[in-house]
């Protein structure tokens, strides 16, 4: 295996499209993103056959006096399944991965996906992904939405709430000014700004991705940020002003997104990764007419030479302090803690 940075090489996601199974999170645009935001070394393990990839399992590496020094396959993502090709065998891959990580004293390596996870390995976390089909007409998919769905839609266009799509700095920061208030509300600190600016820098100025903000009497109301490669779009983060939920802002921003993707050719829609006790939110997605799989993460001990389970770092007895916590406090919180977690 080759050792590969995509932030280095020009081609690499020509390289990468014509691998099955690819993903915006295996993109060049994702990799600056995390490498420049928080610091983290791209490390991909590849195999080259005559300039295609036989084998892709991307990794940074986390630095972190906090949570030591770590192999992830990726930070901050969803999932990230390595691209394997049929005659080769993922767990030989991820040997090799092993023996790497020890000469460089990790501590760990974590998988947001099991493809090569040896046989008989726990999961450490697991979560849901829901894909939308965009194939068909525009009313052939909103009649798939739920009845509850399909309403929420209609009130809050006859509520005189505006959605709009854009790829601009503003954009961008009206975004961040709701995402902080999210953030608080579910007692997280919000991601430093200069993450969401790379975003802006490397995905949404290059034609990557979009803001989409719904307005209510001039005001952005709720916004959410999607991310786009090959054929499939992504649904990534999502933010609003809980004041104005009766008006239903966020099933706007979705179907506003669903209907450009669908426009643009795009097949199918990824609306992220959800906690399996998020009940709540995992309803919500389903009704959008998605299909629902799991998602498997694995962490591998390298002193123990064993997988072992995590525990989810969304909930817990911090969330009730982070929620107590002024916003600027919090926002400065968040500009520390998140390149340590990675």
């Amino acid at each position: 295996m080759e050792i590969l940075n995509p932030v280095d090489l020009p081609h690499w996601d020509d390289l990468l499209i014509s691998a099955k199974n690819c993903t915006f999170f295996h993109s060049s645009a994702w990799a600056r993103v995390l490498s420049e935001s928080y610091g983290y070394r791209p490390l991909y393990f590849s195999r080259l056959n005559q300039d295609r990839l036989s084998a892709l399992i991307p990794v940074m590496e986390v630095k972190s006096f906090l949570t030591g020094r770590r192999g992830v396959s990726l930070p901050f993502t969803d999932y990230c399944e390595p691209i394997l090709a049929e005659s080769l065998r993922g767990q030989d891959l991820f040997r090799e991965m092993v023996e790497y990580g020890k000469k460089k004293e990790w501590k760990f390596i974590e998988l947001r996906g099991g493809k090569v996870a040896e046989e008989g390995a726990i999961p450490s976390l697991s979560y849901f992904s829901h894909i939308l089909d965009l194939k068909g007409e525009e009313k052939r998919i909103f009649s798939g939405f739920r009845r509850g769905t399909k309403s929420s839609v209609k009130k809050a266009l006859s509520s005189g709430v505006k959605a709009e799509i854009s790829c601009s700095l503003g954009a961008v920061q009206e975004f961040f000014r709701l995402n902080g208030m999210t953030r608080r509300r579910h007692g997280l600190p919000p991601q430093p700004f200069h993450f969401f600016e790379k975003m802006w820098d490397h995905i949404l100025s290059k034609g990557l991705g979009f803001v989409t903000l719904a307005s209510y009497q001039g005001r952005a109301i709720a916004g959410a940020l999607f991310f786009h490669f090959g054929k499939a779009g992504l649904y990534k983060y999502a933010a609003s002003d809980i004041d104005y939920q009766s008006v239903r802002p966020s099933n706007l921003v979705i179907w506003e997104a669903i209907r450009w993707f669908r426009r643009n050719g795009f097949e199918h829609l990824c609306f992220g990764k959800t906690e399996p006790e998020n009940y709540g939110l995992r309803q919500f997605k389903q009704g959008w007419g998605t299909k629902e799989k799991v998602i498997h993460y694995y962490k591998y001990d390298l002193i123990k030479d064993a997988f072992v389970r995590d525990r989810p770092r969304e909930r817990g007895f911090h969330n009730k302090i982070f929620r107590r916590m002024p916003a600027p406090l919090l926002r400065m919180t968040g500009s520390v803690l998140y390149k340590h977690m990675g």
